[in-house]
């Protein structure tokens, strides 16, 4: 019986909007808003103005303005709606622009067979590319 109780208790928290579009509408009126998109095979919680550094773009240049369209989940403080895996693009816009093409810090490997009196040092620089998330633009 109290695991009854604790359950109606906590359901009284939680409000479930079942309509998309009055969803969309709540989110709409909040002030910051979040999402979670996939950028390069890889999962970001994601805000306006950040900056987000992922593996290298190699057909983007410089400036270049980027449309995410796997968004998994848009949000704000009080509300939240995720995809089913994914949001419809027409729903949710979010654009990224290209920043800069960088590099990351010298990576050494070293590589060695015993008794054989082989060894490598290689070393190599992982390149990365940084994008600017643009404002999250929700469209009833």
């Amino acid at each position: 019986m109290a695991s009854l109780f604790r359950l109606a208790r906590r359901a009284l928290h939680t409000e479930t909007v079942t309509t998309l579009p009055s969803a969309f509408s709540l989110l709409r009126s909040q002030p910051s808003k979040y999402v979670v998109a996939s950028v390069a095979g890889r999962k970001y919680l994601l805000a306006p103005r950040d900056l987000l550094t992922v593996p290298r773009l190699k057909d983007v240049r410089v400036g270049d303005i980027l449309q995410l369209s796997e968004i998994h989940e848009v949000g704000s403080r009080e509300y939240t709606v995720r995809g089913n895996p994914v949001l419809p693009p027409e729903k949710v816009k979010v654009e990224a622009t290209v920043v800069e093409h960088t590099k990351g810090k010298m990576e050494m490997i070293f590589k060695k067979k015993r008794r054989k009196g082989y060894q490598r040092r290689v070393t190599h620089k992982q390149e990365y590319t940084r994008l600017r998330i643009g404002p999250i633009d929700i469209v009833l």
